[in-house]
């Protein structure tokens, strides 16, 4: 009985799985047909948000053919119904995204390189490489040094539909690179140093060598309230809910998807 339980236990969330990425047709039991892979795959690649700048910079799109979807997957999220509850997405996003996920990592979750090069695509004009890390960092938060479909999609989640609060929250996490609660002006120069590498030098206007640091000490002006060289969460989310500009940078992605 136990073995059977099992088998049916595993079924079931292969079944999930399939439902995840529409891979099984129920009626027929065949894969359905390959439509429209290339826009899934431009749309997955779109969601991959550089946040915290403000420059702006074209992004050089990809012109090489779309491969064969690979269906090897080591790694295959447990199921659909946990993430509509988790997420803001509904069933037909989460079928997309996933459909995109797959394509790019086939191995069900990726790990920080390959993380890297599918980011370095945007920004061939600059070197993306360490910015992409704290993004990373940011996106892995069971520091498995792999981020999952379910770890992607949960932070995408929060950076698309998630309350002004939890985008803040999500953005004080990505600057506070040791996790201790607390952000640096070291901490904050070495995120806005990777953000101006990652534009690159072909920028307009162009960026300044000191422009980092410069704009660092401005956060800090009006962050740092008691003045004690570091900034809390309290300080962080109080100072930039009374910036319209970042407010309104909070809903840069409201309708991506």
């Amino acid at each position: 009985m136990k073995a059977k339980s099992r088998d049916q236990s595993r079924d079931q969330s292969f079944s999930d799985s399939r439902d995840l990425d529409r891979s099984y047709d129920p009626l027929t039991g065949n894969p359905p047909s390959n439509q429209n892979k290339k826009t899934i795959k431009q749309r997955f690649l779109k969601l991959l948000p550089c946040l915290g700048s403000g420059s702006t910079s074209s992004l050089s799109q990809s012109n090489e053919s779309d491969d064969g979807e690979l269906s090897t997957v080591c790694y295959r999220p447990e199921g659909l119904d946990p993430l509509l509850q988790q997420t803001n997405f509904n069933r037909r996003e989460l079928q997309i995204l996933y459909r995109g996920f797959k394509n790019e990592c086939p191995s069900g979750a990726v790990n920080e390189e390959t993380f890297k090069t599918i980011y370095a695509q945007f920004f061939p004009q600059g070197d993306s490489s360490m910015y992409a890390h704290f993004l990373f960092e940011a996106f892995d938060t069971h520091k498995h040094g792999a981020v999952s479909f379910e770890d992607f999609v949960t932070g995408l989640s929060i950076i698309l539909r998630g309350s002004i609060t939890d985008k803040l929250n999500w953005a004080f996490n990505l600057y506070d690179i040791n996790k201790d609660g607390c952000i640096t002006k070291e901490e904050m120069t070495n995120i806005m140093r990777s953000i101006y590498d990652m534009m690159g030098k072909c920028t307009y206007p162009c960026i300044q060598d000191n422009a980092p640091k410069e704009q660092v000490e401005n956060f800090f002006q009006k962050m740092d309230k008691n003045h004690d060289g570091v900034v809390t969460i309290e300080e962080f989310l109080e100072s930039c809910q009374k910036d319209e500009n970042i407010m309104q940078s909070m809903h840069m992605f409201d309708h991506v998807i």
